[in-house]
């Protein structure tokens, strides 16, 4: 008793100092409400222990501390979750001592329920019918399975349980004399049985009907010793499962969750889900008691109050709890095997049988071993019923106990009770395989789900890691103080970049793909993220991240594009950096709460990264890495033939107005379609799909951001009809083959992540990729160079669904000055002389 004392005193203890924990600081608002529980809990115990000490000096030494630890485990974990159903259990335990007290001076108190059996269960199974009247539910709206008056609830079928357990012991031990029967012994205890049955499965109260069919099986075959009665049994159980599942919405729903929760996640395996993840995230040695979320999982007061605890008190703890469990059904199978008659045998075997099955039957639920039913978890659920039937339980087991005067009675047959008690231990082995195979083999998998809320909840108490431009100007921070630390943006324009992150709608763009970094899981030294997590439950602060984003650059790009559909992308032709990645609309991620389902449902996409998720036909704005690979041989040809092509009755002429007769250089620029197809035509089909693939138009970047599957166009098609589709940002590397001769640099956004030891450490650009001939690529870009200005462009359009885009394509020339630029600029349905003008002043910086 001092060690439950004591282990339930620690708990206490670490639930009043997690607050301070949490926001790691020791000016912490302290919740103490649960210490009145604590003290409730302690006075009670040590009334019990001191009367049960003098009234019953030869009881069980182990079943009232067994009980106790439990009940206080899991009176805490009520008072941590909701401090309101905290009091309540604390008074419906204060109740518990009473009776117990008051049933202690009954030492013949089994024998008198055995004389009133009969009275006995047909009350229970009136009051079980009466709740077809005059039941109600608690909360409000729900199964009307309760009686109650003035705040006061009973569930019929608590007790009911332990009634059928009184009745079926005293009825067998009547008959102990006589042979076994079929119709003597079975059939007059299944119109009871059958009775409490019906009305269970009338109420769909299905996890208490399966639950008294078990202990009715399994009294039956220890009073018997027939073990055909366990197989009829089995199979009446399964049978009962197929009819339900066929007539019963409530059981298909529980099966379909059971089999395959991954279905549905987000609705009816809604609970499932969660209590596995919350056991997952519970881990060997859990978050710490008031440290997790156990708080997520829906009614984790009580029917999912064990996977609360397996939460913050991890495998160690649920196995401390399975072997409490375990323990408390063999000492009361001993207990059994010592009794002074049949009847308190058969008594003392059943009521250890249903605090094990019943036990198994929940955990098995909360661990996806069974499927989920409505049964609470025997000392440690909160339910005023279940806490009173569960001591009245114990009462019994404590006085059946008290018989060391008294000769255990004649057991010809010990193999019933041997059989009865691997049964049971064997259930509780297999619900502590399957919670170690979640809460480890599974863990990884299960914590880092979409649908696991705790990452977020952390993130209000540790401070994450600034998203910051080239400059260090911070873009993305977090703002308020430990548990209520929020996440704001500085600059709504690049939310499609650098994406959000929300509790209630999840991650997007770098916030995701950086979210480790800016967590604080990696970049920081093993070490001190596991010692963070065993004293916290929490990553130490996150890191900061510098991308490599020109902010200046990005304002310039961002204002030119106003009131336009499309995407800019702006590189350093050289490294790959990417300087400015602009998608319009756009959409502000401080105002998500607000605008998520009109952004959703919004035909311009603004939650759509344009610049690596839109696909465009490339059209005529690949004519110049054609003319780069045509002019790699040698001198072109004269460019001959029409500059404009006819499609399906639309008259597709080149971007800018261009004279008749003029030769590659203006027509490139200038997008004339019939210019490009001319150019495809002179390479091959074969040459032209070789060269698209060399300049990347077939695979998507390698940049933390989601990237469209590229789309290759059908082959030997003419490029105005059946250009190959691709990304801006497919594009802009492209271009950069143009300004650097010849050579695809790798994308890059980050340029280097502040470590808490070696300060920032700097992430050196992946190598390039040779795509184009130099000399062609040098000689494309000089035909290109936009007059009066040290860059070349091009501008061209495409045939798209709904109209046409508009591309702008540019960079520096090879071997200039400066930092070598490349640009794709895309406007959907835009006017090509403002794509020239944006592509033009976001170039040149002004």
């Amino acid at each position: 008793m001092l060690l439950a004392v004591a282990c339930v005193f620690l708990l206490a203890v670490l639930v009043t100092l997690a607050p301070a924990a949490r926001i790691h600081s020791w000016a912490a608002q302290y919740n103490a409400l649960h210490w009145a529980g604590f003290a409730i809990w302690l006075a009670g115990m040590a009334v019990l222990q001191y009367v049960t000490a003098r009234r019953l000096p030869d009881r069980d030494p182990y079943l009232l501390p067994l009980a106790a630890l439990l009940t206080g485990w899991g009176l805490i974990t009520v008072w941590r979750l909701d401090t309101v159903l905290g009091l309540r259990q604390s008074l419906w335990l204060a109740l518990c001592v009473a009776l117990v007290t008051a049933g202690l001076r009954l030492p013949d108190l089994p024998g008198l329920l055995r004389r009133y059996k009969y009275v006995a269960m047909t009350a229970g199974l009136l009051l079980t019918a009466a709740t077809f009247q005059f039941g109600t539910y608690p909360g409000g709206e729900g199964p009307r399975l309760w009686l109650g008056c003035c705040g006061v609830y009973l569930q019929p079928s608590e007790p009911l349980k332990l009634l059928l357990i009184i009745y079926l012991a005293g009825y067998l031990a009547d008959r102990l004399p006589l042979a076994f029967s079929l119709w003597e012994w079975v059939a007059p205890t299944l119109v009871m049985t059958g009775a409490a049955l019906v009305m269970l499965v009338a109420q769909r109260d299905l996890g208490t009907a399966s639950l008294l069919l078990f202990l009715y099986s399994l009294i039956l075959y220890i009073a018997s010793g027939k073990r055909r009665i366990l197989a009829v049994a089995a199979v009446a159980i399964l049978a009962a499962g197929v009819v339900g599942y066929q007539l019963f919405g409530v059981i298909r729903i529980r099966v379909d969750a059971w089999l395959n929760p991954w279905l549905d996640p987000s609705g009816r395996s809604y609970q499932i889900v969660q209590s596995l993840i919350s056991v997952a995230s519970g881990g060997v040695f859990g978050a710490g008691p008031g440290m997790g979320s156990p708080g997520v999982v829906p009614v984790a007061h009580s029917d999912f109050i064990f996977t609360a605890i397996a939460e913050e008190t991890g495998l160690l703890g649920t196995t401390g709890l399975l072997l409490a469990m375990a323990l408390l059904a063999v000492r009361g199978l001993r207990i059994a095997l010592c009794a002074p008659n049949s009847y308190q045998r058969y008594l003392a075997a059943g009521i250890s049988s249903y605090l094990a099955a019943q036990a198994i039957l929940i955990i098995g639920g909360n661990l996806r071993l069974l499927p989920l039913t409505g049964v609470t978890l025997p000392f440690l659920s909160y339910g005023g019923s279940s806490l009173v039937t569960a001591f009245a339980s114990l009462l019994l087991l404590l006085l059946i106990s008290n018989t060391a005067e008294s000769e255990p009675a004649a057991l010809p047959n010990r193999r019933p009770y041997l059989l009865a008690g691997g049964l049971l231990l064997a259930g509780i082995l297999a619900v502590a395989l399957v919670n170690a195979w979640w809460g480890i083999a599974r863990a990884d998998d299960l914590t880092t789900r979409v649908d696991n809320p705790r990452p977020f909840i952390t993130d209000r108490y540790v401070m994450r890691g600034t998203l910051l431009d080239r400059a260090n100007t911070p873009l993305h921070v977090t703002e308020g103080m430990p548990g209520t630390y929020t996440r704001r943006s500085l600059y709504p324009p690049l939310a499609a970049t650098l994406g959000y992150t929300s509790p209630v709608y999840g991650q997007g763009g770098l916030e995701s793909s950086l979210d480790g970094y800016l967590r604080g899981v990696e970049g920081a030294p093993s070490s001190m993220v596991l010692l963070n997590y065993l004293l916290y439950a929490q990553p130490p602060p996150g890191l900061n991240v510098r991308l490599t984003l020109d902010l200046a650059r990005q304002k310039l790009a961002d204002e030119r594009m106003h009131g336009q559909k499309g995407a800019l992308v702006l590189l350093n032709a050289q490294n790959g950096e990417v300087l400015v990645m602009a998608s319009h609309p756009s959409f502000d991620p401080n105002q998500l709460e607000a605008n998520w389902d009109a952004w959703r449902a919004s035909p311009d996409a603004p939650l759509l990264n344009r610049a690596t998720q839109g696909l465009y036909p490339a059209g005529a704005a690949a004519a110049p890495f054609l003319l780069a690979a045509a002019g790699a041989g040698g001198a072109l040809p004269e460019r001959t033939g029409p500059l404009s092509t006819t499609l399906d009755d639309s008259r597709w002429d080149c971007a800018l107005p261009t004279a008749a007769g003029v030769g590659w250089p203006e027509a490139v620029a200038n997008g004339c379609p019939a210019a490009t197809d001319q150019l495809a035509a002179l390479l091959g089909t074969s040459t032209t799909t070789s060269l698209f693939r060399q300049i990347g138009f077939d695979t998507a970047p390698q940049i933390p951001l989601p990237a469209a599957a590229p789309l290759e166009a059908t082959p030997g098609a003419p490029l105005l009809t059946g250009g190959p589709q691709v990304t801006p940002l497919q594009m802009a590397l492209a271009a950069a083959s143009i300004s650097m001769g010849g050579a695809v640099p790798s994308p890059q956004m980050i340029l280097a992540v502040q470590t808490p030891v070696e300060g920032w450490v700097v992430r050196p650009p992946q190598p390039s990729t040779p795509a184009l001939d130099t000399l062609g690529a040098g000689q494309a870009a000089q035909m290109l160079v936009h007059p009066g200005s040290p860059y070349w462009q091009v501008v061209a359009a495409a045939p798209a669904q709904n109209g046409r885009v508009t591309w702008f394509l540019g960079g520096t020339l090879p071997g200039a000055q400066g930092t070598p630029l490349a640009l794709a600029l895309v406007l959907e349905n835009g006017d090509p002389n403002l794509a020239a003008k944006i592509g033009q002043s976001v170039l040149e910086g002004q």
